[in-house]
C-alpha cells in the first residue's frame, strides 16, 4: 500500500534531482525517498546515537530542528514527517525549515479536526506520546527525543497560514493542504474483544463514510509551503526591507 508520504510527494511535483533536507528523519523517509527516486537527499535528526552511515546512500547531520545550524536557503526543499510534534515549539521548528529552504515546505502532521478531538475525548487517541518512549525502552523517542513523552501538538490550516504570514511578511504565499484516513485498528472500542469485534467494524465502516464526504476529519494532513521569489512583494513593499512611499493603498 502507497504511503501518505509517497501521495503527496508525488502530488506536490517536487522534482526528484533537487537538494532535500529532511528534519527529525528516520529510516522511513530514508526507504520512501529512495523508493521515490530522490537523489540529492541530507537526513538530520537529534539521535546520537547514528554514527551517519545507518541512512546511506543518503548524507546525514545531527540538527536540532528548532535551530538548524545551516545558512539561509540551503537546501531547495525541507521536508518533515510526524517529527514536528516531538519538537518544545513546533512553530519555530517549521520556520527554521522555511529559512533554510529555497523553494518549499512539506509537512505532515496531525490535523486539530472535530474528529481528533472526539476521539481523545473518548480516550481512543494520546494527547501525551507515551507509546514512543516506551518502544525506545523508556530512553529516547520524546520531547526533543528525551525520554519525556511529548505532547501530540495538532495543527489547523488557519495556524499554519498565520506562523509563516507572522515570519515572511512581505510576500504572499501559497499553501496547499492534503487529507488522508488511516485507520489504527488496535485502538478502535472493542477491538480486544471478539465477542463485540463487530462494533469495531462499524465504527471502522463509520469513520470512512464520514471522512468521505467530509474529508478534513482524516487523521492524515499535510500541508505544502510554496516559497515566493526575493522579488514577490506585496504591492506596499520596494523591496524586502523598504516600503514603497508611492503605494496608494493606504
Amino acid at each position: 500500500m502507497q504511503s501518505f508520504l509517497s501521495e503527496i510527494l508525488r502530488k506536490t511535483g517536487i522534482p526528484r534531482d533537487q537538494s532535500v533536507l529532511v528534519v527529525c528523519g528516520g529510516e522511513f523517509d530514508r526507504d520512501t525517498l529512495l523508493e521515490e527516486g530522490y537523489t540529492a537527499v541530507t537526513i538530520s535528526n537529534l539521535d546520537d546515537r547514528v554514527r551517519g552511515y545507518e541512512f546511506a546512500p543518503y548524507a546525514w547531520s545531527f540538527q536540532d530542528a528548532e535551530a538548524l545550524s545551516f545558512p539561509d536557503r540551503s537546501f531547495d526543499y525541507c521536508i518533515v514527517h510526524a517529527g514536528l510534534h516531538h519538537c518544545a515549539s513546533p512553530h519555530r521548528a517549521l520556520l527554521e525549515m522555511y529559512r533554510v529552504a529555497r523553494r518549499g515546505v512539506l509537512a505532515f502532521e496531525a490535523r486539530d479536526s472535530l474528529m481528533m478531538r472526539m476521539a481523545v475525548r473518548a480516550g481512543r487517541v494520546p494527547v501525551y506520546e507515551t507509546c514512543a518512549v516506551r518502544s525506545h525502552n523508556f530512553r529516547y523517542g520524546g520531547v526533543r527525543n528525551t525520554c519525556v513523552p511529548n505532547y501530540i501538538y495538532r495543527w489547523t490550516e488557519t495556524e499554519v497560514e498565520k506562523t509563516i504570514a507572522s515570519y515572511a511578511p512581505q510576500s504572499p504565499h501559497r499553501i496547499r493542504y492534503y487529507y488522508g484516513l488511516r485507520i489504527p485498528e488496535e485502538r478502535l472500542p472493542f477491538a480486544g474483544s471478539r465477542r463485540l469485534r463487530w462494533l469495531s467494524r462499524g465504527t471502522k465502516r463509520l469513520v470512512e463514510v464520514s471522512t468521505r464526504f467530509f474529508e478534513k476529519q482524516g487523521n492524515l494532513f499535510a500541508f505544502y509551503i510554496e516559497k515566493p521569489a526575493e522579488t514577490e512583494l506585496f504591492p506596499w513593499l520596494k523591496s524586502q526591507t523598504e516600503f514603497d512611499p508611492q503605494y496608494q493603498g493606504i
